[in-house]
C-alpha cells in the first residue's frame, strides 16, 4: 500500500514588495511505497528544498494534494490542520536541512537524545544512543558536551543528522544531508540510509552527492526551472 501520493502539487511564492508572483514548482505528482527512496532531482532554483517543505508544511502549498497514509488514518498534508501537522512530526515525519538551530545552553550530546527522550526512552538510555549516532557520524567524544553553536558548519550538520534520524520516523524528507559532510560521514549516512529503507522507512532526498546513494535509488522527479 502507498505510503504517500502527490497529485498536481504547485507553490507559487508572492513579493508584494516588487509586485511580482514567482512559481517555485508546478503540477508535481508521484507516489511513494514504504522503503522507497524518491530522488528529487533539478536545476538550482526549480523548487526542490521547497517541494520538501511543502510535504512538511513548513509552506502551504497552493494547490494539489499529498495524501499520507498515516498511522491514524490518511491525511492531506497540503490541506491538513496546523495541530495535525505538529502531531505527525512528532511521530511519522522528518525533515532533514542543511542548517542547524540549536538551542542555548544546550549540549550537542542532550540535543541529539531529545527526540528520544520525548518518547519515551530513559535519559540514559537515550544519551547512549545519541553517543553511537555521534560517534559513527565522526564528531570527536571530546565535544559531545559543548555547545553546537560553536562548531563547525559540518560539525553542525552532523549533529543536525543525528537528531533528526535517530527517532523512529515513517516518511523522512532528507535536503540535501550530505552537502558539508566529509566522505567518512558521508559513508555512514548511507549506511544509515539503506538501514532505515530495510525497516520500511520512505524518503524523499535531495542530495549534492549523488554518488553516495547510488544503489539506493527507487526513483527521481525532475523539477524544471519555472
Amino acid at each position: 500500500m502507498e505510503l504517500l501520493n502527490v497529485q498536481s502539487l504547485r507553490k507559487t511564492f508572492h513579493i508584494h514588495a516588487i509586485g511580482r508572483a514567482v512559481p517555485a514548482f508546478q503540477g508535481v505528482s508521484f507516489t511513494l511505497y514504504p522503503g522507497e527512496l524518491l530522488l528529487v532531482r533539478g536545476p538550482n532554483g526549480a523548487g526542490k528544498s521547497s517541494l520538501l517543505r511543502c510535504l512538511y508544511r513548513t509552506y502551504r502549498p497552493d494547490g494539489g494534494s499529498a495524501r499520507y497514509q498515516s498511522a491514524r488514518g490518511e491525511v492531506d498534508l497540503a490541506r491538513a490542520a496546523d495541530v495535525d501537522i505538529a502531531l505527525l512530526r512528532r511521530s511519522e515525519l522528518g525533515h532533514v536541512t542543511q542548517f542547524l538551530r540549536p538551542r542555548p545552553r544546550v549540549s550537542a550530546l542532550d540535543l541529539v537524545a531529545e527526540p528520544l527522550l520525548l518518547a519515551g526512552s530513559p535519559l540514559e538510555e537515550a544519551r547512549g544512543t545519541a553517543a553511537e549516532w555521534l560517534g559513527e557520524l565522526g564528531l570527536k567524544p571530546a565535544i559531545w558536551g559543548a555547545y553546537p553553536s560553536t562548531f563547525s558548519g559540518g560539525e553542525q550538520q552532523k549533529i543536525n543528522l543525528a537528531r533528526a534520524l535517530i527517532a523512529p520516523r515513517r516518511l523522512l524528507l532528507l535536503d540535501e544531508p550530505t552537502a558539508a559532510l566529509d566522505p567518512l560521514a558521508r559513508a555512514a549516512l548511507r549506511s544509515r540510509i539503506a538501514g532505515l529503507k530495510d525497516r520500511g522507512v520512505a524518503m524523499v532526498g535531495i542530495f549534492h552527492h549523488a554518488e553516495d546513494i547510488a544503489g539506493l535509488v527507487d526513483r527521481e522527479i525532475h523539477l524544471a526551472a519555472a
